[in-house]
């Protein structure tokens, strides 16, 4: 039987929503804790966030013995080594990921795409996408953004038959405080009645999203290298967005 590999974005067109930060936590979670194999397509051009995100981990790993040591001890443990991270574009997206696939066989291949639905390469790339996860927070633009685009994608591409996506789903990210309130429900309600599914999990406003590899050796959190501190973790609902995710996308 042949192997099924996931395509997935998290994408949406307002900028600060987090979706280069879920990517990264998401893909290094599932690859270095859940035993999963993946990739990443960086095609948000020009910034290339995630690939640049890899090359400041590896100069830091490469000069820092306690880094250095770190990696050591997680790849020996986990025979394989750090996930791939491809520098490309919206119209070369699917072709490089093919060439990733024929390679490694990942399980999944996560895409960074720039946040636009006006070009019409980022729009092809995706139709490829087998789920779209759109992050959203308790902000009015940021909100009637991220469902404006929705609307589009499930318009233009879903309903009329025209790509491949099995599913789009809305996620709640940058939540203030551990418990949402009266505004989360209302707005909750509208995204019902619109009739696009969102994920139970969500995920708080925290500092600790931002942690990255430090001179100081403090517990990290956002890395292309390493998983999320067990620590930090904790409180954080991301190894719960992960299972959520997990039993979600097929």
């Amino acid at each position: 039987m042949k192997k099924k590999i996931l395509n997935v974005a998290f994408s949406t067109q307002k900028g600060g929503a987090g979706k280069t930060t879920l990517t990264v936590l998401v893909a290094s979670y599932l690859h270095y804790v859940k035993g999963y194999n993946v990739a990443v397509i960086d095609c948000d051009f020009p910034q290339h966030s995630i690939a640049d995100m890899r090359k400041r981990d590896l100069q830091m790993t490469m000069e820092d013995d306690h880094y250095k040591l770190m990696a050591y001890e997680q790849f020996s443990s986990l025979g394989k080594k750090a996930y791939v991270i491809v520098e490309s574009s919206p119209e070369n997206a699917m072709e490089d990921a093919k060439a990733v696939i024929e390679e490694m066989n990942p399980d999944f291949v996560f895409f960074d795409l720039p946040g636009t639905i006006n070009n019409p390469e980022v729009v092809k790339t995706l139709s490829f996408m087998d789920y779209i996860i759109a992050p959203i927070s308790a902000d009015q633009l940021v909100l009637e953004s991220t469902l404006q685009y929705v609307v589009t994608i499930n318009d233009a591409l879903i309903t009329p038959g025209k790509a491949k996506i099995k599913g789009l789903y809305l996620l709640w990210n940058l939540v203030d405080g551990r418990e949402k309130t009266e505004l989360y429900e209302v707005y909750e309600d509208v995204i019902d009645k619109l009739g696009f599914p969102l994920f139970k999990t969500f995920l708080p406003d925290s500092k600790r999203f931002r942690k990255e590899q430090s001179v100081s050796h403090k517990a990290l959190f956002r890395s292309t290298l390493f998983p999320a501190d067990k620590v930090l973790v904790k409180g954080s609902n991301l190894d719960i967005l992960i299972d959520e995710m997990l039993d979600t996308l097929k």
